[in-house]
């Protein structure tokens, strides 16, 4: 802490589990590592009284918040890693965007991109420590307060997620007017998303240089494009934000972190992303486990993939299904985690029920070896 009363990146608590940060790396583990994305979430009765009647956006602005939520799960369940609270819009926001959460409907952007001109609308240069000091602040206070628990992953949109969302105004089933651009206005697609990758990159670096011990980027619309489409106007992307931010950390000092691509519904490109500079690819759960390795060929860990809806199982089935999918992806390598994130009509035993059998039939595996 400062003079001025401010949490500083620094002397945070010794690490007492660093099992996921090993899975990541491919390096011998005790047990198999597991987390969930949107572990803090809906689904916890603690999570929703927390933020009871407060604007969602507000919330992700309030370090103090954001530690809250991020913690809340650690307290039920003995995840091995936490991932920080907040929200990929947050970057569309630092560009200038108006982005709100309407309740009911998600994310909405009462003026999103139509035509290459409204380009002009977006900050040339954004100050990514100004604009988005307050995930940084809330990365630094979780550091702290994580007492070294278990480590903490800093994430970002992939870029043409986040272009996705800019043109369409929120979700979309089709995603026909961001897909329009690729077609009718690929160089304009290109700017936006060179544009976007710009701010990631710093976005990222200045996660790390706050505490944040690993990366996850989320390209959540994979599905909608082609395999052309995807080499085109993702994949460059996602491979240069891997680049550049390793560079960026070496630049600067800053130990190397473990990095993730999660490309969702992504199957046809799995082996473009296991070389494209991440330690880990995510999977989603139409996935089969021992078709992923081989794809791979060993490249990288692999994360996922079970189907978030297993979790509506009873907790024996539950239990068959964690050891059906451990037993494919193998123990070296590997993070367990869901295809996708929790639903916020999710059973939170059923949530620890995925955790423990995860660590249980995992210790059998390693010790059977």
């Amino acid at each position: 802490m400062d003079k001025d009363g401010l949490i500083l990146p620094k002397d945070f608590p010794e690490l007492k589990n660093d099992t996921f940060l090993r899975a990541a790396q491919g390096e011998e583990i005790e047990h198999i590592p597991v987390w969930c994305m949107r572990q803090a979430g809906r689904y916890l009765p603690e999570f929703r009284e927390s933020r009871a009647g407060k604007d969602f956006f507000e919330t992700c602005r309030s370090p103090e918040a954001c530690c809250e939520l991020t913690l809340q799960p650690l307290r039920r369940f003995p995840f091995d890693a936490a991932i920080i609270f907040s929200d990929i819009l947050v970057v569309p926001q630092a560009m200038g965007m108006e982005v709100q959460m309407s309740p009911g409907k998600g994310p909405t952007f009462p003026e999103p991109l139509k035509e290459p001109e409204d380009l002009q609308r977006l900050k040339t240069k954004v100050d990514v420590s100004s604009e988005l000091d307050y995930v940084f602040k809330a990365i630094t206070l979780t550091r702290h307060r994580i007492e070294g628990k278990v480590p903490l992953i800093g994430f970002t949109g992939a870029p043409w997620t986040l272009m996705s969302y800019m043109i369409e105004g929120g979700g979309s089933p089709t995603h026909s007017k961001a897909k329009r651009w690729l077609y009718r206005y690929p160089e304009a697609s290109h700017k936006l998303l060179s544009q976007l990758t710009d701010v990631i990159v710093e976005y990222l670096l200045g996660q790390v240089k706050a505490g944040a011990q690993a990366l996850q980027v989320f390209e959540s619309h994979t599905g909608c494009l082609g395999p052309v489409e995807f080499k085109e106007f993702s994949l460059p992307y996602l491979r240069d934000i891997a680049r550049r931010v390793k560079d960026k950390i070496k630049e600067s000092g800053l130990d190397n972190v473990p990095m993730i691509v999660f490309a969702k519904d992504g199957h046809y490109g799995l082996e473009d992303l296991s070389e494209s500079g991440y330690e880990v690819v995510g999977l989603d759960w139409t996935i089969d486990p021992r078709s992923a390795r081989v794809r791979t060929g060993g490249k990288v860990s692999l994360q996922g993939n079970m189907d978030p809806c297993a979790l509506y199982a009873t907790k024996e089935r539950i239990s068959e299904i964690v050891k059906r999918m451990l037993e494919g992806f193998g123990t070296k390598g590997y993070i367990a985690n869901l295809g996708h994130g929790l639903y916020p009509d999710m059973d939170p035993e059923n949530v620890g029920a995925f955790v423990d059998a995860v660590h249980t039939h995992s210790r059998q595996l390693l010790n059977c070896k």
